[in-house]
């Protein structure tokens, strides 16, 4: 009998009874169970997050800063709200909302804290700080949601944190615009500060100069200053000596007038005693002519010294005011040069000033000193020649006293005018005491006078040095500031101009030119996604992983009702390689009834959506083909235990072929089998399929196939050629299914 005969004979089987067609038909519809229905079950959750409950809990008091009222949390819970692409959520406090999510009402909260608002307006201040939302999630209520929230609520903090950016960035672009004018207007005072530099450096120049100018007068008044102090000190010597010549005049005047008062008292006396008794006496006289020898001897001498000092007065007087007159015309010469002959007035004009005045004092008593010794020259020039007179006289009276006796009356005589003269002596010796004790004074004053002088002009030819020393420090000074006025003059150009140059650096942003960049400060960085043979949908994605299990599935059933070595061929003792077949191709029948009751509803009622559709169909008929050899195998050679063979290999596959998460990401021996088993290709294949893309992984996997489906077959033969020699184990088996 041919292979297609015996494999229809095996599918008439189910036709004989409404039964076997029930079975028939569980045995088609049973990839949808499988394919289908977990299809359905999650086509697309993430476009139905909206019907998920979830507490929001805004605590929020909000926060005024700069006079402005800002309500973070109101707005999030406004924008939340308005958001359908997100949860369901459900506005309640933060009691409620933890019972909820405890006792399974929501699936999670999210809470706004009271201080939101405060910590999104601290940017803009001097401690900035973020703003934290409180998720509260209960993986006992279903991890995949607190999964899911992750990916949301990641979502919802980058929108707030933009939002709180944007106005920390505007206020940046606003104070831009504020350095922008203030920069602006430095550079305007810089260049206001370079012109005034500018006239400050020409100031200095000629300060400079000037100092330059006051050093020489300065030079020039020390060198007067000492000029003055040596003539000074010419005058405080001359000064003193004429203080101490008047002062020996002065006491020898006293002498003197002592002297003359008491001659004139004697010889008033004398004359008296000499009228009264002169005759009485000349016996006396002739018998004490030697005594009256030796008085007028002595009388002789006392004018005779008397007139040797009055010989000197006149000298003195000239010569202490000659130095008087010549001190005060130097004085008075260096002021009218200095003080008023001067274009600038010298410093030391008041101290020269005191000077001169003191000097003309000085000339002016040393001048009536002079007038008054020669006023009474006359006297002097008398009162000497009367001492001279006296001292001849008495010179006489001494050698002639002897003839005294003889010459009484001539003596007599002589007495009468002596007493004359030494009276006018006397007046004459008063007077000038009277004088040199004036002129004394007015010398003492001088005297005085000059020492201060002399002590004044030193401090001040000090000064003067001190003053010059202190021009030509400032002068040095002057040039240093000059220098240091010309680089700063320099500096503040090259302020100007960096500053001119800084104001064209620093943007000046308008309104809308400040949206824009505050937009994308904000928000730097957008995800610029681009998906290269998109999937549709959660289910769309999963298809190429759901559809070969469910096939796998219906090809397990298949052999589940049908066996896998046809009984009768193997009796009749046909080749194995037509029992293989045989069994094989009825399952590879309904594996076609399967693969297009599969795709026409995941199609036409579920929406899936394939960019090869074609290529599909063909593909899935190689994989249905391919599995039902494998099961057959299995079945074949194990027999019952062969199912739990065909069930493991199921979970092996699923777990190691990559369709939900990456199998990279699975532990090492799933990694291991990965490229082993025929599902880890026909999942990557599929994907291709539906979704699009490169080809090679498509007819990787056919080759894949190819290869397991005749290896199958050729152990399915091999498997039948066994079986027909019966065995002990054959009759009587370990386990039956």
């Amino acid at each position: 009998m041919r292979t297609p005969r015996l494999a229809a004979l095996e599918l008439r089987k189910f036709g004989r009874g409404r039964l076997p067609r029930a079975a028939m038909a569980a045995l088609l519809l049973l990839p949808l169970l499988y394919g289908a229905l977990y299809l359905w079950s999650f086509w697309d959750p993430y476009g139905r997050l909206d019907k998920v409950p979830v507490a929001l809990v805004n605590a929020d008091q909000g926060a005024t800063v700069g006079g402005k009222r800002i309500d973070a949390g109101a707005d999030l819970v406004h924008s939340l709200n308005g958001n359908s692409e997100s949860f369901d959520w459900k506005t309640t406090d933060a009691a409620h909302a933890a019972k909820g999510v405890e006792n399974g009402t929501y699936y999670l909260s999210l809470t706004i804290p009271a201080d939101f608002s405060r910590r999104i307006a601290s940017s803009s201040g001097n401690d900035p700080q973020t703003g934290a939302l409180q998720v509260r999630t209960n993986d006992a209520n279903n991890y995949i949601v607190g999964q899911i929230s992750r990916t949301v609520f990641s979502e919802i903090r980058s929108a707030a944190s933009a939002k709180a950016s944007r106005g920390f960035y505007d206020k940046i672009f606003v104070s831009f615009a504020d350095l922008h004018d203030k920069t602006q207007q430095a550079a305007n005072g810089a260049g206001q500060l370079a012109g005034g530099l500018g006239q400050a450096k020409q100031g200095g120049d000629k300060l400079a100069g000037g100092l330059g100018t006051a050093k020489k007068g300065g030079d020039k008044l020390a060198a007067g200053l000492g000029t003055a102090k040596q003539g000074s000190d010419a005058l405080a010597g001359g000064a003193g000596a004429l203080n101490t010549g008047l002062g020996k005049l002065e006491s020898g005047s006293s002498t003197l007038a002592g002297g003359a008062t008491t001659a004139a008292d004697g010889t008033q006396q004398l004359a008296d005693k000499v009228n009264a008794v002169a005759g009485q006496v000349e016996p006396f006289v002739k018998d004490h002519y030697q005594e009256i020898g030796a008085a007028a001897q002595l009388v002789a001498d006392a004018s005779k010294t008397i007139e040797d000092n009055l010989g000197q007065l006149p000298k003195a007087v000239d010569q202490a005011d000659s130095q008087a007159k010549s001190a005060y015309e130097e004085l008075r010469t260096s002021y009218t040069t200095r003080c008023e002959g001067a274009a600038t007035p010298d410093p030391a004009c008041p101290a020269l000033k005191q000077e001169v005045a003191a000097g003309k004092v000085v000339a002016s008593v040393a001048s009536q000193l002079d007038t008054l010794v020669h006023e009474n020259s006359g006297t002097l020039s008398d009162l000497g020649t009367q001492l001279g007179q006296l001292h001849t006289l008495a010179q006489q009276l001494a050698n002639e006293a002897p003839h005294l006796p003889d010459d009484i009356q001539t003596a007599v005589s002589k007495v009468n005018e002596l007493n004359s003269g030494v009276h006018a002596l006397a007046q004459g010796a008063n007077s000038l005491h009277t004088g040199l004790t004036s002129a004394k004074q007015g010398a003492g004053q001088l005297d005085s006078g000059a020492g201060q002088l002399d002590s004044g002009l030193g401090t001040l030819k000090n000064g003067g040095d001190t003053l010059a020393g202190g021009l030509g420090t400032l002068q040095n000074g002057a040039q240093t500031l000059d220098g240091g006025l010309y680089k700063l003059a320099d500096g503040s150009d090259q302020l100007a101009t960096g500053l001119r140059d800084g104001v064209g650096q620093i943007p000046d942003y308008d309104t809308k030119q400040r949206d824009a960049r505050t937009s994308v400060m904000s928000d730097p960085v957008q995800l610029a996604a681009q998906a290269t043979h998109k999937a549709d949908n959660y289910g769309t994605g999963f298809a190429p992983y759901f559809i070969p299990l469910s096939l796998w599935v219906g090809a397990m059933v298949a052999y589940m009702l049908m066996q896998p070595l046809n009984r009768r061929a193997l009796a009749a003792g046909a080749p194995a390689w037509r029992i293989a077949f045989a069994g094989w191709l009825p399952v590879a029948a309904v594996g076609v009834l399967q693969v297009a009751a599969l795709l026409s509803v995941l199609h036409w009622a579920i929406g899936l959506d394939m960019v090869r559709t074609t290529g599909t169909v063909a593909f899935l008929l190689l994989v249905t083909s391919c599995f039902a050899a494998i099961v057959q195998w299995l079945n074949a050679r194990f027999g019952p235990a062969g199912r739990v063979l065909v069930l493991a290999l199921l979970m092996l596959q699923l777990t190691s072929a990559g369709g939900t998460y990456p199998v990279q990401t699975s532990p090492g021996f799933f990694n291991a089998i990965h490229p082993f088993l025929p599902m880890s290709y026909i999942v990557d294949g599929l994907r291709h399929l539906i979704t699009g893309g490169e080809m090679w992984p498509v007819w990787r996997a056919c080759l894949v196939l190819l290869a397991f489906t005749a290896g199958s077959l050729m152990l399915t033969a091999w498997t039948a050629r066994r079986k027909q020699v019966w065995t002990v184990d054959r009759l009587h088996p370990e386990i039956s299914l």
